[in-house]
């Protein structure tokens, strides 16, 4: 069909030319003209519908990208509702948890980001701690970031301009009182006072509460592990005390937490003592032998196996017996495994080790033998110089699943172990707290649980948590001057007697009963060696000093219990008891006004910041920095703010400023559990 004007009229001119040429149609000239102006009619109507037809186009177009905004917007609705709820919600209702102000900040902030910039797929939302008060309480720094993924999309926008535009789609929070744009696209966030005393009010009321976590989960972990028939040395110290700090920890939270004590209990070594047992108690299936010590027992026993061959046969014949479960060698196991479970239990007892279970190497051997079938079946194992053996992508060398005798190594037992958690156990969480020297032996074990199918990384968890070695004050491995490992218990023992040199020292046993004195003698002497040991980094080598430990100056035991236990006694002084505090925490408010109060309590809402932290990167000692600097912050806050005011001349109790009485005893829960986290028990009185 024609569709322009010039087609048309020769179309037309046509028409005419032909009724030309046959002159009986020359009277239908009127019907010619009646057609043609028909056909220019239908080809306008062409045009007009192709026009019409490319518009549906575009709008078509159009609508799918309005459809795109409207649910990209819905989705922000969405969200907004839901946050809203959520802060209403951890304002009305009695608190399962305490509120992260950070989370709630970054939830806040992305909803804002993604309504101004919904074209970014995933921008980043970065909020943190400001460094300075003049900078507000906390920063978003995200407008650098988002300038340069805009530029990306060939888009330009200064950082000042991203971040005017973050704050123009700020929804309405509960949480913030005012937001500045500094610099070159700094956010300066600002927090309600009100929403902060809204927070210490529900501490006062309902106790200390943890961060919420995304679900409950099946914790494993993997700490202390001495070797039978061995006195546990200062080796032991910092998996026992690390791990033990992650097992309140994770309870703290809402975990089902299940601690495990992976002893060395079975091997070559267990021939050597059932041997020399026999010899030197030969009547033991009858009457218990009183072995005194054990460590005595184990060298006497290591002597004859080196210098005496038939002894050593015999060695290896309780072996072969022990696998094969003969009653009299299995009584004679249980007998050695018994006299160092109780010397180990003393230990555990002294450091307040809780929920600890022994399942030692024994446990898997039954099980080791349905790894290594379904290792083969999977075609994982291969054979090497008669060993049967199994390689990872982490390390060229392989682990030995068999060896050439047939025997099991200690590979399979770990490989036995992490199934057993994974599968039987339903483990969500495995957390290995073992020393740094086994490091790339675990990333062996984990990535072949992994090529065996028993765990998905995006599924469940499972961390090496690797610890440094305990020195001594000439920066080597802690020995006594002879040169023999330290022995745990003599450790712990010169703990109690350091620590009550130094509280009679400071006449606290002029001032405490007994029963007291006896309580801070055990609470600084076990909570210096337990804190010295968190307060560093886990991955670092640290000093092992009493003289540092017990100084109540700097970040010490000594000094934050020395601080909690002041801030305990403001609330004696002011003759106010603890039903006292929870009636007023019901109808005062926690006093917020002078710059050192808003300091301490901005302080205080961090907590459950710092405990989530903790839950990412399993570092303990971040929780002893917060307490310290809980503390010093405190002391800032007490000398200038009088909490109790007494007469100059008669030492009578004049004034109480409840506001910061309740402050105090925020400061006072908080830090008590902290302090229960770390698996230390601190006192009211010292």
């Amino acid at each position: 069909m024609v569709n322009d004007k010039e087609g048309q009229r020769a179309t037309a001119l046509w028409v005419r030319d032909v009724v030309k040429g046959y002159p009986k149609m020359a009277d239908t000239d009127g019907k010619i003209a009646e057609f043609t102006a028909k056909v220019e009619k239908q080809e306008a109507e062409v045009a007009a519908l192709k026009n019409q037809l490319a518009q549906i186009r575009r709008d078509q177009e159009n609508n799918a990208q309005l459809e795109k905004l409207y649910t990209e917007n819905a989705k922000l609705k969405y969200q907004a509702n839901q946050l809203k709820r959520t802060l209403a919600e951890e304002q009305s209702r009695k608190p399962a948890h305490m509120l992260n102000i950070q989370r709630q900040l970054v939830d806040i902030f992305s909803l804002s980001i993604h309504k101004a910039f919904p074209t970014l797929a995933d921008p980043p939302v970065m909020v943190t701690l400001s460094t300075q008060e003049k900078f507000g309480d906390y920063q978003c720094n995200s407008a650098m970031s988002i300038g340069q993924l805009l530029k990306a999309q060939g888009k330009k926008a200064a950082p000042r301009e991203i971040a005017q535009a973050i704050v123009s789609n700020l929804p309405e929070s509960g949480i913030i009182e005012k937001v500045e744009i500094a610099g070159p696209g700094f956010i300066n966030i600002h927090i309600r006072k009100s929403f902060v005393s809204s927070i210490l009010s529900s501490v006062l009321r309902e106790g200390v509460k943890p961060p919420p976590v995304d679900r409950k989960l099946r914790v494993v972990i993997d700490y202390s592990s001495p070797n039978i028939a061995k006195e546990m040395h200062v080796g032991h110290l910092r998996s026992t005390i690390i791990g033990d700090s992650f097992s309140r920890l994770m309870k703290f939270v809402g975990h089902d937490v299940l601690g495990l004590n992976h002893v060395g209990d079975w091997g070559t070594q267990f021939g050597m003592l059932i041997a020399h047992l026999q010899d030197k108690f030969p009547n033991y299936v009858s009457v218990s032998p009183p072995i005194g010590d054990l460590q005595a027992f184990y060298k006497e026993s290591k002597v004859r196996f080196d210098n005496d061959e038939e002894f050593k046969k015999r060695a290896y014949s309780c072996v072969v017996k022990l696998q094969s479960r003969e009653p009299d060698i299995i009584k004679a196991w249980n007998l050695i495994c018994d006299v160092s479970r109780n010397e180990f239990q003393k230990v555990y007892n002294q450091l307040d080790i809780q929920d600890l279970l022994e399942r030692g190497e024994s446990f898997y051997q039954d099980r080791m033998v349905q790894v290594v079938k379904e290792l083969e079946e999977k075609g994982l194992l291969k054979e090497e110089e008669g060993r049967k053996v199994l390689f990872t992508d982490v390390s060229s060398v392989p682990l030995t699943v068999v060896k050439s005798d047939g025997g099991y190594t200690y590979d399979t037992s770990d490989m036995a172990a992490i199934r057993q958690r994974l599968e039987e156990e339903r483990g969500d969480w495995l957390i290995y707290v073992v020393d740094s020297g086994q490091g790339l032996h675990f990333q062996c074990i984990f990535a072949a649980a992994q090529a065996a199918g028993w765990y998905d990384v995006k599924r469940k968890r499972v961390d090496h948590t690797p610890f440094g070695v305990v020195l001594g004050e000439d920066k080597k491995k802690f020995k006594t001057r002879s040169g023999e490992t330290v022995r745990l218990s003599d450790l712990l023992e010169e703990g109690l007697r350091r620590s009550l040199d130094k509280l009679k020292e400071k006449e606290r046993d002029k001032e405490l009963t007994p029963e007291e004195l006896d309580a801070a003698q055990k609470a600084v002497a076990y909570g210096c060696i337990k804190y010295a040991d968190l307060s560093h980094s886990r991955t670092n080598d640290y000093v092992f000093s009493f003289d540092r430990m017990l100084d109540d100056r700097g970040n010490t035991a000594a000094y934050l219990l020395y601080a909690y236990t002041r801030i305990r006694s403001i609330a004696r002084l002011a003759n106010v008891d603890e039903s006292s505090l929870k009636k007023a925490a019901q109808t005062s408010e926690v006093s917020l006004d002078h710059p050192k109060e808003w300091k301490l309590a901005k302080c205080l809402v961090r907590f459950p910041e710092i405990i989530s932290k903790i839950l990412e990167d399993l570092y303990m000692h971040t929780l002893c920095e917060f307490m310290y600097e809980l503390s010093t912050t405190f002391t800032e806050f007490y000398d200038v703010c009088y909490c109790v005011e007494k007469d100059r001349k008669t030492g009578e109790v004049i004034k109480v400023n409840m506001g910061r009485l309740l402050l105090c005893e925020v400061t006072a829960s908080i830090l008590a559990t902290c302090f229960s986290i770390l698996g230390i028990s601190p006192v009211n009185r010292m």
